[in-house]
């Protein structure tokens, strides 16, 4: 508010400077010639230095250079005012007034040395504006893309415990600070906090000294692949991706690549290195390198790169602080006993993930419940036996704390989705609210996720911290969790034989079958949930199968062309399509007009496909009531397109497009009465609404965050009388609300955060009766301050952003 105040001050002060001189330069004849050169001198710099003050306001520069400018223009002031008071008789006084007059005019010349300095004065600082502007939305949009890779190590957790001294002990292991080529092994059982150690390693304040930038993270997994591992390498160190013909081509771009870097020291850390995957380490070893460090994590002994260094389990103290963290003990209600607390500790064998699974589980439980754990862990067995006691052993968190039985379903559900991979929310959200709820409310099912993080066998990350209105919008919202979990969902997915279980994962890896499919070419299965996983190389006709069941379907790909499976026809009961490409590049669908023969198709999810011309597939989607497409190449979608939209998507409800490369909505798309939500998100191509956007009538919500080519809004807009939230955040080329934005009269909710180039606001906003909750920047509050008095219970809220897109780096 100050800086507007000072903004304003210059304003007035060359104002007033100005009239002075028009009234004093008739009276006082004898300065005319001086002051009518200073009044031509200050028209031309009064614009001019208005924008300097408020550029320097914006800039946040120091408001010294303006107050100094406001002073010498108030003492201009008042010597003009004292030329007027000269009388005839006073003539003795003419000559020191003109010779102070002169001074000034030269004062001014040599303040800004002419017009043409404060030109370029003023454009610097223009300039300097527009390269702010322009970081700050880079920043929005794209935060996290340059400072952080695909191959960057993840920050370990904010608790852990007995891990001080294992790090010293890796770090002397590892000759971290000697020169030369080393590699260790780090082994021990799954869940005992291998990768946690790598992360703080990686974290580590010294290792950072030393290695720089050089500090890589790669997660193996049980089905590493070469060509992807290069590719992230390459996009993490140059930021382009190339084009890898075979595993050969890979291996040989890996080793030009880690030769260009050879001359700095490089920390790899090679992530969950499974037994079938140890050769593959050795291409990442280049003996001629002077320091190269290479950390192998494995929960199997790997040999031959010389003895393993095994983690050892923690001590019983640091256990049991552990246990006391995630159970919350010091904030428990109850009172529970010490023994009964150590006797769980035992029963989970110190194991840092199965404490923290049982310690969630039982926080603020009844004693009754502590001790029918305990009871359930003291049988006799080890937790170290075998990894199918350690299984259930977690899986018994779910026996504590969750007697409803769809909360297992849904984490079973989990195991439908590839090995170290972020889940997005709303993915989940479409296939639960169809699952397992009768109304498929979608808000439920966004409640099942938040029930398996408070058991802690997931965790949710949100890419943006800025609050937003829930309002079934998830795209900010993943699902993470740990392998060895992911195994428990799996397992218990496949307790009965392959054609009777519920729930069907299959994964193929390049062309190789499963027996029990491949032997039979018309298999029957009697699943509700189907999950089919392949390669890059996968490039088999189906086999076929019948899945009348099927509910739903998730197609987990990578290659740049797949063919939708012919069998999906037989699905009459299919509600949910999701179909995600893991892959480098866009991947090309084929039997696209397979979806149109669906009867019961309710929700479709699409990530990082092209997708076809609708026009040439001819999809007709009678039932579709929710399409949701992520990063999606959509060039080609509406092509030669003869038929209306309407009629293609007729009872379509929910539109989302994010990270797509649309330019703009058919106009047909405004004929689909039914729409009640039109999400679009991170566009940046996308420019502008179709002009009957005011014939959907039925439309609720309406979001077009950080679709930077935006330059207005329709008009018609005027006509959405149920529309009640409005998202037009970090629309950054926005300048101008609609004229009669009033006449939206349910409007309730506005984010209009990040639109740095709207300085005013149509009077029509006062109509907004309904209006409760206006999200703005800083700068942009003040244009909704005089509105706070007329819309009674308007609130303005001024978040603080903090975006991360890090995850878009290691979700493809």
């Amino acid at each position: 508010m100050a800086e507007m105040l000072l903004e304003a001050a210059v304003g007035a002060v060359v104002g007033e400077l100005l009239k002075a001189i028009l009234e004093t330069k008739d009276r006082a004849i004898k300065f005319r010639p001086t002051l009518e050169r200073l009044e031509d001198k200050l028209r031309r710099l009064e614009p001019l230095i208005k924008q300097i003050a408020e550029y320097d306001r914006r800039l946040d520069r120091p408001k010294e250079e303006m107050e100094g400018l406001i002073k010498q223009m108030e003492e201009c002031k008042k010597l003009v005012l004292k030329c007027a008071e000269i009388n005839w008789w006073q003539c003795c006084f003419r000559p020191h007034y003109q010779e102070e007059l002169d001074e000034l005019d030269n004062s001014l010349d040599k303040l800004l040395s002419s017009d043409l300095q404060v030109q370029i004065a003023r454009d610097q600082r223009e300039n300097l504006l527009e390269i702010r502007e322009m970081r700050m939305d880079i920043k929005k949009l794209n935060v996290g893309i340059v400072g952080k890779g695909p191959c960057s190590a993840p920050d370990p957790p904010e608790f852990t415990v007995g891990l001080d001294i294992p790090l010293k002990e890796l770090k002397l292991k590892l000759k971290l600070f000697e020169s030369g080529v080393s590699v260790l092994v780090l082994t021990g059982l799954a869940g005992s906090g291998k990768t946690t150690l790598t992360k703080m390693l990686c974290s580590d304040e010294q290792v950072k000294g030393k290695f720089r930038e050089n500090i890589f993270f790669v997660t193996f997994s049980k089905s590493a692949n070469i060509t992807t591992i290069v590719q992230k390498f390459f996009q993490h160190i140059t930021k382009r991706v190339p084009v890898i013909q075979d595993g050969e081509d890979a291996l040989n771009q890996l080793e030009i690549l880690l030769k260009s870097i050879e001359k700095s020291p490089i920390l790899l850390v090679l992530d969950d290195v499974w037994p079938e995957s140890e050769s593959l380490v050795d291409n990442f070893m280049l003996s001629r390198m002077s320091d190269h460090k290479i950390l192998v994590t494995s929960r199997f002994a790997i040999k031959r790169f010389g003895p393993p260094h095994v983690l050892k389990s923690l001590g019983d103290d640091d256990a049991m602080k552990l246990f006391r963290y995630w159970a919350s003990l010091k904030e428990n209600s109850f009172d529970i006993p010490d023994d009964l607390a150590r006797e769980i500790v035992r029963g989970c064998s110190n194991s840092p993930l199965v404490l923290k699974v049982i310690g969630k589980s039982l926080c603020q439980q009844h004693p009754v419940v502590w001790q029918s754990q305990a009871k359930k862990l003291s049988r006799g067995h080890s937790i170290l036996d075998s990894s199918t006691y350690l299984l259930e052993c977690l899986w018994k968190s779910f026996d504590v704390s969750d007697p409803e039985a769809i909360i297992k379903e849904c984490f079973m559900d989990l195991g439908l989705f590839p090995e170290d991979q972020r889940i997005p929310a709303a993915t989940l959200v479409d296939m639960w609210a169809e699952l397992y709820d009768e109304d498929a409310d979608d808000l439920n099912a966004m409640e099942k996720i938040y029930q398996l993080a408070n058991r802690n066998v997931v965790d949710i990350v949100v890419t943006s911290k800025v609050a937003r209105d829930l309002g079934n919008y998830y795209n900010d919202h993943f699902v993470i969790q740990h392998d060895l979990l992911r195994e428990l969902a799996i397992h218990k997915s496949s307790q009965e034989p392959e054609s009777q279980r519920n729930r069907l994962i299959i994964d193929i890896s390049g062309n190789n079958l499963p027996k029990w499919w491949a032997a039979r070419q018309d298999y029957i299965i009697a699943a509700h949930t189907l999950s089919i996983s392949t390669d890059e190389v996968f490039n088999l006709d189906w086999c076929n199968m019948q899945a009348p069941q099927v509910e739903v379907l998730v197609l987990n790909l990578k290659a740049k062309k797949y063919t939708l499976p012919k069998f999906m026809d037989s699905m009459s009961k299919l509600k949910v399509v999701v179909i995600t490409n893991y892959g480098f590049y866009p991947s090309d669908l084929e039997n696209f007009e397979l979806l149109g023969s669906l009867p019961d198709l309710k929700r479709i999810r699409l990530e990082h496909v092209s997708i076809p011309s609708l026009g040439r597939a001819s999809v007709q989607l009678q039932n579709l009531r929710k399409l949701s497409l992520f990063m999606c190449n959509m060039n080609k979608t509406f092509e030669n397109c003869t038929f209306q939209v309407s009629n293609m998507l007729p009872k379509l409800e929910e539109l989302a497009l994010d990270y797509c490369n649309i330019v703009e909505l058919p106009a047909g798309f405004t004929d689909i009465v039914c729409l009640k939500k039109l999400c679009i998100t991170n566009c940046h191509k996308f420019s502008a609404l179709p002009e009957g956007i005011g014939k959907l009538v039925n439309l609720e919500s309406l979001r077009l965050s950080c679709c930077s080519d935006i330059e207005d809004l329709p008009d018609s807009i005027r006509s959405l009388g149920k529309l009640n939230f409005l998202d037009i955040s970090d629309c950054i080329s926005l300048s101008k609300l609609p004229e009669h934005i009033g006449e939206v009269c349910n409007l309730e909710t506005l984010y209009v955060r990040g639109c740095s180039r709207l300085s005013e606001l149509p009077p029509s906003i006062k109509a907004l009766e309904q209006l409760r909750r206006v999200v703005c920047d800083e700068d942009t509050a003040i244009l909704w301050e005089p509105f706070k008095t007329i819309l009674g219970g308007l609130r303005i809220e001024v978040p603080k952003v903090d975006i991360n897109l890090n995850w878009l780096h290691n979700h493809y």
